[in-house]
């Protein structure tokens, strides 16, 4: 037995039956033990990989896409970029790489990760330091 599964299992004893949010809570993010926060889980290294990892376009046209819909909006002065789980910051990168050559359009964008791994964090920070976490 791993020594979450033993934290877990006293929760249950002490506690009674545990919610499946609680649960992929504490897999996910338990602060010593937690999957996202004992490594990063991207790449051949890792346990998988996504579409940004593998290759710049994914990201650069979603990038298309964001302008499009900022300059059908009207361009507002201010835009909030948010993602959830930016992985190690990628998508975000390649998107900004081209929003970045379309006028007006970089000094509206504000970025905000969610992101709870420690080690993510750090990769996201190396890539797009302007960001915001929560």
């Amino acid at each position: 037995m791993t020594a979450l599964a033993g934290i877990i299992r006293g929760m249950i004893r002490d506690d009674g039956p545990m919610a499946i949010d609680r649960y992929m809570s504490l897999c996910l993010g338990h602060p010593q033990h937690g999957y996202y926060i004992t490594r990063d889980p991207l790449g051949a290294a890792g346990d998988f990989t996504t579409s940004p990892e593998i290759s710049q376009v994914f990201g650069e046209l979603v990038g298309v896409w964001a302008a499009q819909v900022w300059q059908s909006l009207g361009s507002p002065r201010h835009v909030a970029l948010v993602e959830l789980g930016p992985g190690r910051g990628t998508l975000m990168a390649d998107m900004l790489r081209v929003l970045s050559k379309v006028e007006g359009l970089a000094k509206a964008i504000e970025v905000h990760f969610v992101e709870t791994s420690p080690k993510l964090r750090a990769a996201q920070a190396a890539r797009v330091p302007q960001a915001t976490w929560h």
